[in-house]
C-alpha cells in the first residue's frame, strides 16, 4: 500500500515538473519573440541612420536645391484671395443654391468665361480671376446640432433609428442639413468680391421656391381671414354678453333664455366673459405669429455676413512650396536608393 502510494506520488510530482517546464519553455519562445521584433525594429532604425549619415551631404544639396526652386515658385505664383459670406435660405432654396454653386465650378472648370460673366455681370477678363466657389454648412453650435439630430430621428421609424448615433449622424450628414450656409470665394482679384456677391443673390430662386412661397403666403392669408371671422363672433358674442348682463341686472331671476337651448346663470363661478376674454386673446397671439413669421420669411434668403470688400490672402499648406518641395525631394532619393537597393539584390539573387 506504502509502494503504491509512493509510485503515485512520484508520478503527480513528474507530471507537474513536465507541466512547469512546458509554460517555461512557451515563455521564453514568447521573450524571444518580442525580443526579435525590438531588434528588428532597432536594427531598420540604425540601418537608415546609417544610410543617411552616408549620403548627408547628397541629401541636404538636394533639398536645398528643392527648397530654393519651392521658394523661388511660391514668389512667381500669383497670390490667392479669398472671402466668405453667411446666408440662411427659405423656402428650400438651399437646393437651387448648391447646384448653381456647383454649375458655377463648372462654368470656371471649362473656361467658359462668356456664360459665367453673364451670371455676374462681370466682364470676360474680371470672370478669368475667378478661380472657384466653396459651399458648406455655417457655424453651428452644440445646441443646434442636438436639435437636427433628434428632428432627424423623429422622422424615422424606432427600429431604424436606434441604430444611428449623434456623431454617425454629424459625420455623415450632406450639404443640404443645415440651416446656415458658408459660402467662399477664390480669386487672383483682391477686391472682386461685392460683385460676386451680387451674382450670388440670384443663385437662390427659382419656379419651385417661387411656387412655394405663394403657397405659404396664401396659406396666410386664409388662416388670417379665418381668425378675423372667429375674432367678430367672439366680438359679437360678448356684446351679446354685455347686452344679457344688463337685463340680468334688472331681473330678478336666477335664469335667463337667450334663445333656444342657450340660457345664461347668474353663476359668476363660471363666467362667460372670462372664456370670450382668453378665446379673443388666443386668436390675436396666432394672428401675430402669422404676422410675424410672413415678416421674418418674406424673402429667399437672408446674408448673414457679406463677403468682405478686401479679400483675405489664402496660406493653404499645398501652396508652400518651399517646404513641400524638400520633403518630396527627400522622399524621391528614398525611392530612388531603395530601388537601386532591390535591383542589385535581383541581379544578385540566385
Amino acid at each position: 500500500m506504502n509502494e503504491n502510494s509512493s509510485n503515485n506520488q512520484s508520478t503527480e510530482e513528474v507530471d507537474l515538473g513536465q507541466l512547469f517546464k512546458l509554460i517555461g519553455d512557451a515563455f521564453n519562445r514568447l521573450f524571444k519573440f518580442i525580443g526579435s521584433i525590438f531588434k528588428a525594429i532597432f536594427s531598420v532604425i540604425i540601418y537608415a541612420l546609417k544610410v543617411i549619415i552616408v549620403n548627408f551631404k547628397i541629401i541636404v544639396v538636394t533639398m536645398v536645391i528643392a527648397g530654393v526652386l519651392g521658394f523661388a515658385l511660391e514668389k512667381i505664383s500669383p497670390d490667392v484671395y479669398s472671402s466668405s459670406m453667411l446666408v440662411r435660405p427659405y423656402f428650400d432654396s438651399k437646393y437651387q443654391l448648391v447646384t448653381n454653386i456647383n454649375y458655377y465650378n463648372a462654368l470656371i472648370d471649362n473656361q467658359d468665361y462668356a456664360t459665367f460673366s453673364n451670371f455676374f455681370d462681370l466682364s470676360e477678363e474680371e470672370a478669368q480671376e475667378v478661380l472657384s466657389f466653396e459651399i458648406s454648412p455655417g457655424p453651428e453650435t452644440e445646441n443646434e446640432r442636438i436639435k437636427e439630430y433628434d428632428s432627424f430621428i423623429r422622422s424615422l421609424d424606432s427600429t431604424r433609428a436606434s441604430t444611428i448615433s449623434y456623431e454617425e449622424y454629424i459625420e455623415n450628414r450632406s450639404v443640404y442639413s443645415g440651416s446656415i450656409f458658408q459660402i467662399e470665394a477664390f480669386s487672383l482679384r483682391q477686391d472682386i468680391f461685392p460683385k460676386l456677391e451680387k451674382g450670388l443673390n440670384n443663385a437662390f430662386t427659382n419656379e419651385y421656391t417661387e411656387t412655394k412661397k405663394r403657397k405659404r403666403d396664401s396659406l396666410i392669408t386664409i388662416q388670417k381671414n379665418n381668425i378675423l371671422e372667429q375674432l367678430a363672433k367672439v366680438d359679437s358674442l360678448q356684446r351679446i354678453y354685455i347686452n344679457v348682463l344688463e337685463e340680468d341686472s334688472k331681473s330678478t331671476s336666477t335664469e335667463l333664455i337667450l334663445g333656444e337651448g342657450l340660457s345664461l346663470s347668474k353663476d359668476r363661478s363660471n363666467t362667460r366673459e372670462y372664456d370670450l376674454l382668453n378665446k379673443e386673446i388666443e386668436l390675436r397671439n396666432t394672428l401675430k405669429s402669422l404676422e410675424e413669421r410672413k415678416v421674418e420669411e418674406d424673402v429667399f434668403f437672408d446674408v448673414i455676413s457679406e463677403f468682405q470688400y478686401v479679400g483675405n490672402k489664402t496660406s493653404d499648406w499645398y501652396n508652400r512650396y518651399a517646404l513641400i518641395f524638400p520633403v518630396l525631394a527627400f522622399l524621391m532619393l528614398c525611392v530612388i536608393y531603395l530601388t537601386s537597393r532591390l535591383v542589385k539584390f535581383a541581379k544578385a539573387y540566385e
